[in-house]
């Protein structure tokens, strides 16, 4: 089986991460990889950022929890948040977005590195005291966030035989 094929059929949602540091290196990579995803039109209008201290990343998280609902909550304890944004009244903003954070996922765990998808955002984006948060990081005011990419080491493996469900169909 080819690298691309494998990488796709191993890649798993981490939730428990160690507090292993990712290297710039590997970030600068993993953010290049979420720049070359397909977007319509190939508009581009995204806008990609990374939080790595943990400090801003505690506070951000606890600010979430506390809009939603969920004491706790700390991003799964990520070393890294990746935000990617995108124009409020974009046409393909979501799906661009989307494309973008497969991208991130697939390039980590070709890396060593686990991830998983925080929807958390995608309905409190405008909230003042999270849109306080993006607009500091310099997430601009038109922007939205529909998903983030938490990633950091995993502290155990992800198990590789949970069945993928899904009704595939060929019509010949």
């Amino acid at each position: 089986m080819n690298q691309v094929i494998e990488n796709i059929l191993t890649r798993r949602s981490v939730r428990k991460f160690t507090e292993e540091k990712i290297s710039r290196q590997d970030l600068e990579l993993i953010l290049k990889c979420a720049a070359y995803a397909p977007s319509g039109m190939n508009k581009q209008t995204w806008q990609f950022t990374a939080i790595t201290d943990r400090n801003k990343l505690d506070e951000f998280a606890a600010v979430i929890g506390n809009e939603l609902g969920r004491e706790g909550y700390n991003f799964y304890n990520a070393d890294v948040l990746i935000i990617p944004s995108n124009v409020r009244d974009g046409i393909w903003s979501k799906e661009d977005n989307a494309c973008a954070l497969e991208n991130i996922f697939l390039a980590a765990h070709s890396l060593g590195i686990g991830s998983v998808w925080i929807n958390q955002l995608q309905t409190i984006c405008d909230k003042p005291v999270v849109r306080a948060f993006l607009r500091e990081w310099g997430i601009p005011e038109e922007h939205v966030v529909h998903g983030m990419a938490a990633l950091g080491y995993a502290e155990t493996e992800p198990s590789q035989n949970v069945e993928k469900k899904g009704i595939i169909k060929i019509i010949d």
